[in-house]
C-alpha cells in the first residue's frame, strides 16, 4: 500500500473541481487536487521512489511499488514554457517524500492567466484502487492526500 502526500500546502478540492477536463474527468487517473497557497513554495516529492518523469509544471515520481504518482503545477502552465519554475532534482533521481523537487510560484501562475490548481494522480490505476481521498479542508505539504492499495 504506498501512501500519498500533498506535494504543497492550501486546499485540498477533488479532481472534479479541477478547471481542465482531462483532469476532471480522471481521464489521466483518479487522485486528487490542491488549491495551493498564494506564494512562493516549493513542490516536494509525494511518495518515495524515483524521478521517472520531469518538466518545470509537471513531475512523476515511481514507487518500490510500481505506482506512479503525478504532480501537475497548474493547469495549461506548459504554455509558460518554464518560465517561473526551478527543477530541484533531475530525472532518475532517487526522492524520500517531501524532498524538494519545483520550486515555483502560485500567484505569479495565476497572474500569467492560468490556473494554480495542481491535480495529483495516481498514474495506471483504477479509482477502486484509492481510499481516504481528501477532497475538501485545508492540508500542508506532507499532509496525506489518499492511499493506493
Amino acid at each position: 500500500m504506498t501512501t500519498v502526500t500533498s506535494p504543497l500546502s492550501g486546499a485540498s478540492i477533488g479532481l472534479a473541481a479541477v478547471p481542465d477536463p482531462v483532469f476532471s474527468g480522471a481521464m489521466v487517473g483518479p487522485g486528487t487536487a490542491v488549491d495551493p497557497v498564494r506564494e512562493p513554495s516549493v513542490a516536494v516529492a509525494p511518495v518515495d521512489g524515483i524521478v521517472v518523469s520531469l518538466h518545470p509544471h509537471a513531475f512523476v515520481v515511481v514507487d518500490a511499488e510500481g505506482h506512479g504518482v503525478l504532480t501537475h503545477l497548474g493547469i495549461d502552465t506548459v504554455q509558460l514554457n518554464g518560465e517561473g519554475f526551478e527543477l530541484l532534482v533531475n530525472k532518475g533521481d532517487t526522492v524520500r517524500r517531501g524532498d524538494f523537487v519545483v520550486r515555483w510560484n502560485p500567484a505569479e501562475v495565476e497572474a500569467a492567466g492560468k490556473s494554480p490548481v495542481c491535480p495529483v494522480v495516481a498514474l495506471e490505476a483504477t479509482a477502486e484502487a484509492l481510499s481516504d481521498v481528501s477532497e475538501s479542508g485545508d492540508v500542508s505539504a506532507g499532509a496525506t492526500l489518499f492511499t493506493w492499495k
